[in-house]
């Protein structure tokens, strides 16, 4: 099982729907792939999920079958996790996680609990490990060997608990100020998250007998989101921000020290793929309750549009493969 997170702590940048897609073309691939929806707006699960569905997952105080449910237990203080309820899609080999609302409500007990790791406090150590372990769970019952993490955009407690949980992270970035800005927090905080972690393993309970996680999350790229096109090239208006995106990524994610001139954005191999929009698509592709790339004349995909959804497939396709290459996952069959 390879678990990837998305993340970046400046919102907007598209960072769920592509998440969403993802999930969809990796199953569409042959890839079994749970998504896990860790950021509190819960908007994964609304992409996912009609209102019917949510009005009924989310009815009540205690939600059973959402992310919150299975972390009862330890928010009331009466024990470990419930064995999380999995949503499974109409594909056969792609699984949900659903998020809630209330999540939030976790971040206080994900932040008191995360120093008293360094005592070897048992309590502390499953509530750290949480997310993970309800993961780990999930991914064995429905025998997934891929999983997406969505998270919130923010530096706080549920996100570190999430990005333990992650061997990988790539970073979706829009190119502008804000982006940029975000990366350079980021990359940071991943580092001392990491180190961290580290640390805590060592002072795991003597009698701890479950598997920790690794904390690894290591930086596996970014994808360039949301640039506009001109003649096949990004307008002027973000290519003052495409050209700073590399030295950025190196000095703030990867912690290297620059000594020699950079590639640009298109060659740069920490580039895992650069989308543009898809403007026109994704009204249709909401209406429909479908990716962009699925969609048909009958959901009103036609004239221009069909050329864009072709091209809308492709570029996820390619995305895809990139992503499965760098993580050595395999595609059993191809459609």
């Amino acid at each position: 099982m390879k678990t990837i997170a998305f993340f970046n702590n400046k919102g907007g940048v598209g960072k769920t729907s592509l998440v969403y897609h993802l999930a969809w073309m990796f199953a569409e691939k042959g890839v079994s792939t749970l998504a896990v929806d860790l950021d509190p707006q819960a908007n994964l699960t609304s992409m996912f999920l009609d209102e019917e569905r949510l009005e009924k997952l989310w009815e009540g105080d205690k939600h059973p079958e959402t992310i919150l449910g299975a972390l009862d237990p330890i928010l009331r203080g009466l024990g470990d996790i419930k064995q999380p309820h999995t949503e499974s899609i109409d594909t056969g080999n792609l699984f949900l996680i659903p998020g809630d609302l209330a999540l939030s409500r976790f971040e206080d007990k994900l932040s008191e609990n995360w120093p008293k790791c360094l005592s070897g406090d048992e309590s502390a150590f499953r509530t750290t490990t949480a997310f993970y372990r309800l993961i780990a769970q999930s991914a064995e019952q429905s025998k997934v060997q891929l999983v997406l993490i969505d998270v919130g955009p923010n530096l706080g407690a549920i996100n570190r608990s999430a990005m333990v949980a992650a061997q990988q992270v790539i970073l979706p970035i829009a190119p502008d100020l804000f982006s940029i800005q975000g990366l350079k927090n980021l990359g940071p905080t991943l580092r001392k998250w990491r180190e961290e972690w580290e640390e805590r393993k060592k002072k795991k309970p003597a009698d701890w007998t479950e598997k920790l996680p690794g904390g690894g999350m290591q930086p596996a790229g970014y994808i360039v989101m949301q640039f506009g096109l001109r003649d096949n090239r990004p307008v002027q208006a973000y290519q003052r921000w495409l050209e700073k995106i590399p030295s950025v990524y190196r000095e703030s994610v990867l912690n290297e020290s620059l000594s020699s001139k950079l590639p640009s954005v298109t060659n740069d191999p920490y580039c895992v793929a650069m989308l543009k929009h898809y403007r026109s698509l994704m009204p249709l592709a909401m209406d429909a309750r479908k990716p962009m790339f699925f969609l048909k004349p009958a959901d009103g995909a036609i004239g221009a549009h069909v050329g864009a959804v072709k091209a809308c497939y492709d570029d996820f396709l390619a995305l895809v493969e990139r992503i499965a290459k760098d993580a050595g996952i395999s595609f059993p069959h191809s459609n």
